[in-house]
């Protein structure tokens, strides 16, 4: 049977698993693990924190709209899921160790874009979400989509269906310099973004950009305003459905060597048209954070959620080092998760200081293993290189860190995250850490330093680059 005439199957797939979901009494448990508040701004009201979440989409979009009653709240989605290329995704790690170990370059596996039943399952999987993404909506929201040839005419039909074809606002082509080329086929250069509006009074201001005339001469026409640069005259009107941005780049400052990461001119465009500042927005299929720090940089509030333990960590670096205040959830299954069991060497020290009552403490990371081998993402042929790596310099492994201190005990750093107030809804306590520190080109920063008076308990958690992690507690200073 053809595709298309399993279509009306699909769709009632898809309703059984959203009905089935939505009846269910209660929704899958996320726990807050880390409340980070940024230095030098405003706490955030009580349930308009920025959210960080690790788990399956599905069940993080119910638990929204049954513990957060966030039906109806969300101004734009922007989603980038896998676009059913049937490839499994990596990215390449370079491990910075100390002088005189050598390490290869080695292929870290990110996500799989493969489905047991093909397209059918694919189709399935995202139908379901689109219906939690609809409750979710505001009534003047919208809807993005980012995807490829491979399955966006079939998606479209989803869209349709869910939607409505009168709520269809445009089909947007990104157009790009990179990529493969085929000495059988045109070279594939772009992306294509399906905008649906929730309803026919959404929210939408047209931006405008620079058209230049024929000849780059001017027209001179009565009443049309012209303007002149470098390359010629122009004039301005709204901007049009194909844009030509660039992709991050190897050496820009915003890459994060994720896999599939987008750049924020992107998605920017599309807050700039959809959004007011103060809205809510949500990306499901994370990835790199790149929706959520956009939506940073432009003063939205943000919510981002991925299953994957490698997006997880990506993004959670990318909003440390942009000054952003959130909460970072786990589903319960994650939180339970033996690759949250591994062990972190620290030494803290204190220093009294001369006419002063405060003390000097200093905490060093001074090494980290992981639970087990069984859970680092990477060919067994590159798992001696791990071993290799924890015997001469584990640090390497580590790509953030995080301290948290007693309660007030301790002046912030400059630029460090504050203490925030308890977040009753956790199940368990939630780490609120004075200092994290984040590996960029430059390594990774291994000593924390701050002025006060009562310093202990301390708690360490390391996160490697695989995204396990490991927590320790200091009683006392050594």
């Amino acid at each position: 049977m053809s595709l298309i005439l399993k279509f009306p199957q699909i769709m009632e797939n898809s309703y059984a698993l959203y009905e089935a979901k939505k009846a269910a009494a209660e929704a899958v448990p996320f726990l807050c693990r880390q409340e980070i508040r940024a230095a030098g701004k405003p706490l955030p009201k009580a349930g308009e924190e920025n959210i960080l979440a690790l788990g399956d989409n599905l069940d993080f979009m119910d638990h929204l709209i049954k513990d957060r009653s966030l039906a109806g709240k969300v101004q734009m989605v922007y989603i980038d899921p896998p676009f059913f290329t049937k490839a499994n995704y990596g990215a390449e790690i370079k491990l910075n160790a100390k002088a005189g170990v050598k390490i290869p370059a080695m292929k870290q596996k990110a996500y799989k874009d493969t489905w047991e039943n093909g397209m059918e399952d694919y189709l399935t999987m995202l139908a379901v979400r689109f219906l939690f993404i609809k409750d979710l909506l505001a009534a003047d929201g919208c809807l993005w989509v980012h995807l490829d040839h491979h399955a966006v005419h079939y998606v479209k039909i989803l869209l349709d269906e869910i939607f409505g074809e009168k709520n269809f606002i445009n089909e947007v082509v990104w157009n790009y310099k990179s990529g493969g080329v085929s000495k059988r086929s045109f070279a594939r250069k772009h992306d294509t973004l399906l905008f649906y509006a929730k309803g026919p009074k959404y929210y939408f201001k047209a931006q405008q950009e620079k058209s230049y005339n024929r000849g780059f001469k001017p027209y001179r026409f009565k009443g049309v305003k012209e303007y002149r640069d470098e390359m010629g005259w122009y004039t301005m009107v709204n901007r049009k459905d194909v844009w030509s941005l660039d992709m991050v780049g190897r050496t820009s400052s915003e890459r994060t060597g994720y896999v599939t990461q987008k750049p924020e001119s992107l998605v920017n465009r599309i807050l700039e048209s959809c959004t007011r500042p103060g809205d809510l927005c949500a990306d499901f299929f994370c990835g790199s954070g790149t929706m959520a720090a956009a939506a940073e940089s432009m003063g939205r509030r943000w919510i981002a959620c991925d299953i994957g333990r490698l997006a997880a960590v990506n993004t959670h670096k990318r909003m440390v080092n942009a000054g952003a205040s959130y909460d970072f959830y786990e589903s319960k299954t994650e939180a339970e998760d033996t690759r949250e069991q591994g062990t972190v060497q620290v030494k803290a020290s204190l220093e009294a200081l001369p006419l002063s009552d405060k003390k000097a403490l200093k905490v060093e990371l001074l090494g980290y293993t992981p639970a087990t081998l069984e859970n680092i993402p990477v060919e067994e042929k590159y798992l001696p290189v791990i071993r290799t790596v924890l015997k001469e310099d584990s640090t390497a492994l580590v790509d953030f860190w995080s301290v948290e201190l007693r309660s007030g005990a301790a002046e912030s750093a400059p630029g460090g995250p504050e203490a925030a107030a308890p977040n009753s809804a956790a199940a368990a306590p939630a780490s609120r850490p004075q200092a994290c520190f984040c590996r960029d080109g430059k390594g990774l920063t291994l000593v924390y330093e701050t002025l006060g008076e009562e310093f202990f308990p301390i708690t360490v958690k390391a996160v490697d680059i695989f995204g396990n992690s490991g927590i320790t507690v200091i009683d006392q200073p050594e």
